[in-house]
Order: C-alpha cells, then structure tokens, then sequence
C-alpha cells in the first residue's frame, strides 16, 4: 500500500527575507514516515522547510508554500490508500508579496492577509479520496471540542490532538502527548513520549480502519 505523509511547516513570503510561518520541526510527520517505511513497500513524504535527514527508503518531495503542499499531494494521490496530514500548514498567506524588502516607517505597517488551500479540507472532495484519511489538530484550548469538530468537517477517519500550549511537548520538542479521535468510539490518549514512539502506537492503531487487502500497516 502507498502511503503519502505531510510534514514541517509551510513558509508564505511577505516580501523577499519576511515570510508566514509557525514553529513546527517536521520530527512528528518524520517519525510516521521511518515507522510506516519499516511496515510498508512505498512511503512519500511530502514536508516543508525542515532540517532532518530523509529517512530510509522514504520517497521525499520537499516545496515551501501550501500552494505548493496542494499540488504536490494532489498529483501524487494514485494509489494511495492511506494520507497522514501532519504539516503545519499556514492556513493565510500574504494577499500581496512585496517584490522589494519593506523598509521600515514611522505609521504602521497594515499587512492584508488571504486564506490558503485547505489541503485536509480538501482531500475528499475536490481531490476525490477514497482511502483512510488522517489529520493534525494542533491546539491551545478546547483541545477535544476543536478535534471532533475537525474530524466530522473535513471527513477524516482519525485525528490526531495535542497540546501545543505546554512548553514540554509538540512543537520544536522530540517527545508529544496525543490523543486519538475516531469517528467510532471514545478518544485514546497515548501518554508522553518520544516522537518516534508515538509514530508506531498510531500506525498500530491504523491497522483496523484499513480495508483488509490493504492491513499490513
């Protein structure tokens, strides 16, 4: 089964040294893409401005901006029966990319901002999925609330949640604490651990929303 895996943060330019961003290190979606690697004939991993090695036998597309994340994913969907949205995607970009640096001036700055592709929001439709479709909440508040709402809305079969608020965990940290959310039964939570622990104990809770030809997660 091909697996496709998002990772890292996206990057959207203000002007040519200034861009949009967030703080994630990719280690999460480079955790699953090493774990699903050692279970799976074919991993792509498609991650954002990142310093970390590629991992064995992990096919790699590297891009920028979520535009670029979008169309990335989407041409590369055949045969993917499993997609792992873990990116940190900028969800608004720069409605207007200054084409020299922006000097600095006495008044302020008004900086006009427009929403990017929702690229979970649209794996199912436009983009037509049809396998077992994983997303990311990363949250500061309502952590529970703001996941249901994610994983009904955008069709995902699990969400995963974590706390991005706590200073030990989530993002530029190796270790997380993580709950699960299944459209099926009450949410799980995975104690705190190393990244790459984690990655294993959500690939082994996968294996049932799997179609059975498809199982070998």
């Amino acid at each position: 089964m091909k697996v496709l895996i998002t990772a890292g943060p996206t990057r959207e330019a203000i002007d040519p040294v200034r861009f949009l961003s967030n703080r994630s290190s990719g280690r999460m979606g480079f955790a699953l893409a090493e774990a699903a690697a050692q279970r799976h004939d074919e991993v792509l991993l498609v991650t954002g401005p990142v310093h970390l090695p590629t991992p064995a036998g992990v096919n790699r597309i590297d891009v920028t901006t979520a535009e670029d994340m979008y169309h990335a994913v989407a041409a590369n969907l055949q045969g993917v029966g499993l997609a792992i949205h873990s990116a940190a995607v900028a969800d608004y970009r720069a409605k207007q990319v200054q084409t020299q640096k922006f000097k600095k001036k006495e008044e302020e700055w008004h900086l006009a901002l427009e929403r990017t592709r929702d690229i979970l929001g649209s794996m199912r439709r436009p983009l037509g999925f049809e396998g077992c479709l994983v997303g990311f909440a990363a949250e500061t508040e309502n952590i529970l609330a703001n996941a249901q709402k994610k994983l009904h809305g955008k069709d995902c079969d699990l969400i995963v949640a974590n706390d991005v608020s706590r200073p030990d965990i989530g993002f530029d940290q190796r270790d997380n604490e993580i709950i699960l959310l299944f459209r099926d039964r009450d949410p799980e939570t995975l104690p705190k651990a190393s990244k790459e622990s984690l990655a294993h104990q959500i690939l082994d809770r996968l294996t049932p929303l799997l179609p059975q030809e498809s199982s070998r997660l």
